[in-house]
């Protein structure tokens, strides 16, 4: 979770949402990210699916299956799903995401809700300095966010 920190407080150095996730399999990393919807003008550029893309541009036969992620806020709903798609066996995320969570705030995506396949979620894992980001990041303004 301490790598996932340190690549939200890089998106938050970029004025960026500070959103840093790293996936894991057979103890090695082999993706991370951080969010870019800000920087890309794009909505869907969530860290999770940045994450995979760029694991993916470098091995496009890289498979999630069994994987672990770490990201410092709980998945929103679009994550979730692509989550099970990609058939992680657990996600441990730092705050909640009481608008848009897609792992037991808002729906329970995880538990197979939509896709067949489920993960164990696990929250709160660091969850006071991943808020404490959100509230540096959204105390000062998001400038550059999305009309």
């Amino acid at each position: 979770m301490h790598n996932a920190l340190n690549l939200a407080r890089v998106a938050l150095d970029n004025e960026e949402v500070p959103v840093g996730c790293v996936f894991v399999k057979d103890q090695k990393v082999i993706a991370e990210g951080h969010n870019l919807t800000n920087i890309k003008k794009n909505g869907t550029k969530h860290s999770e699916i940045v994450a995979v893309e760029n694991a993916r541009l470098l091995n496009p036969e890289l498979s999630f299956e069994g994987s672990t992620l770490y990201v410092t806020c709980e998945p929103c709903i679009m994550c979730a799903e692509f989550l099970a798609l990609l058939k992680v066996e657990k996600v441990f995320f730092g705050c909640y995401n009481f608008k848009f969570g897609g792992n037991g705030s808002i729906l329970s995506l995880h538990s197979g809700y939509v896709v067949c396949s489920k993960y164990e979620s696990v929250g709160g894992i660091c969850e006071e300095e991943a808020i404490g980001l959100f509230k540096s990041f959204y105390g000062r303004g998001n400038r550059n966010g999305m009309v």
